[in-house]
């Protein structure tokens, strides 16, 4: 069983930065894709990145796609999500997400097998 445990939201003006983690206990296998949803009040939760178990691919959605960097640790079996130039947009709680089978734009909430607890960034414009 893989657990996660997601952290690292606040709240910070636009323009400004966040960096989100997301630790994962329990021996998370080493194929398995990584990678964050959001979910915007009243909203439902959306694809927002992930990164393949090698490290060496990463997928963003159209409206994080160059200010957000995802990147992973393996020694410590941490996910990070880099958050820049924030927008007011961004509001939203966080969840950290992690699947065996693969994570991209098309891939919807309900396909996901493990989720953290989310954690909540405010964007004040």
């Amino acid at each position: 069983q893989v657990q996660l445990v997601g952290s690292g939201g606040g709240l910070v003006q636009a323009g400004g930065s966040l960096r989100l983690s997301c630790a994962a206990s329990g021996s998370p296998p080493s194929n398995f894709f990584m990678g964050w949803f959001r979910q915007p009040p009243g909203k439902e939760r959306e694809f927002v990145a992930s990164i393949t178990g090698s490290g060496r691919t990463m997928t963003y959605s159209d409206a994080v796609k160059g200010r957000f960097t995802i990147f992973r640790d393996d020694a410590s079996n941490t996910v990070y999500l880099q958050m820049d130039s924030l927008k007011a947009e961004d509001t939203a709680v966080y969840y950290c997400a992690a699947d065996g089978s693969s994570m991209g734009r098309a891939t919807t909430a309900k396909e996901i097998v493990y989720w953290g607890q989310g954690t909540q960034v405010t964007v004040s414009s």
